[in-house]
């Protein structure tokens, strides 16, 4: 008996905690954000266009980032995002950022 409900126990707590949401962000840090970035970032969805801040609202930091060449004159950025299944990454996704934009997801 004492080892089902301790089982029953763990069950509740790993429920409990895989349906917690980390808050990237607050409203009110939203809020000057175009209506369907603020409901990306919401939806933890990213889009082209969004902008470094936007992406780690939505998303949280990278799991690294790569400054690379500036390209006619203009920065570049390369973020990696590691993980399963975490802030609709699944697998690993590579961002490619151009003059302060988000130009490219794979």
């Amino acid at each position: 008996m004492k080892k089902v409900l301790l089982l029953v126990l763990v069950l509740s707590f790993l429920l409990q905690v895989g349906c917690t949401k980390a808050v990237r962000y607050t409203e009110e840090e939203i809020k000057a954000y175009p209506a369907n970035v603020q409901d990306n970032i919401r939806k933890a969805q990213i889009d082209l266009g969004m902008k470094p801040e936007q992406v780690r609202y939505a998303w949280g930091s990278p799991d690294s980032i790569k400054i690379l060449d500036p390209f006619e004159g203009k920065s570049r950025e390369e973020w990696m995002y590691s993980s399963a299944g975490t802030l609709g990454v699944v697998g690993t996704k590579i961002l490619l950022f151009y003059d302060g934009k988000l130009i490219y997801i794979k």
